[in-house]
């Protein structure tokens, strides 16, 4: 019971350890299961066992890759005002990269979505990513309705709301700027958690 518990474990880990991988070579590969498999070096059995649907498998490794990326999870830190610890959440999913680095992701995310229909390898991609970033808002904000900081209510426009305001301050980092950029993502940010906490 025990090999068969830890044999499992292990092939499972394989599987998101090769998907991981996968993403970091290409942020817009769908994770095919044939594909991952044979990168993981298991059997497409085994993948679908761990694994039944693409989206089971690309939410696990979604989650696992901002789990690593955002270990502390500002949102519980609770020494910090709300609106504070919002908008610290809120700069985790701003992309790191700045000027010629967000010109190279801007122009990826135009050539693989915009410029033509995407393929549907690519839009589930892109589905999937959008998927764990709209959970993890949601999650921030129930946290705070829990508290009582944040009034009950549908948290679903609240988070699209502000991965809205995210994405666009993600694109203006890839612009020609004049002003002291970090100081304006960071009035920006405060705007938009006080307009949610404030209902």
């Amino acid at each position: 019971m025990t090999e068969t518990t830890s044999a499992k474990t292990s092939s499972r880990d394989k599987i998101l350890i090769a998907a991981a991988a996968m993403l970091g070579e290409d942020p817009t590969a769908r994770l095919s299961v044939r594909a991952v498999a044979a990168r993981a070096g298991v059997s497409t059995g085994s993948l679908r066992h761990h694994f039944p649907t693409q989206h089971a498998l690309q939410d696990a490794v979604l989650a696992g890759i901002y789990a690593t990326v955002f270990p502390g999870d500002p949102i519980h830190d609770t020494a910090l005002p709300a609106r504070d610890r919002l908008v610290a959440c809120l700069r985790q999913l701003l992309a790191p990269a700045t000027g010629e680095e967000a010109r190279k992701t801007w122009a990826t995310m135009y050539e693989t979505y915009i410029a033509r229909e995407p393929t549907e390898e690519a839009r589930q991609a892109y589905l999937g990513i959008e998927r764990q970033m709209r959970h993890r808002v949601e999650h921030w904000l129930s946290v705070l309705v829990d508290e009582g900081v944040l009034p009950r209510g549908d948290n679903a426009p609240r988070a699209r709301f502000l991965l809205t305001v995210v994405n666009g301050l993600t694109l203006e980092r890839a612009l020609p700027s004049t002003e002291a950029l970090l100081a304006a993502e960071t009035a920006t940010l405060f705007t938009a958690a006080d307009s949610v906490l404030r209902g």
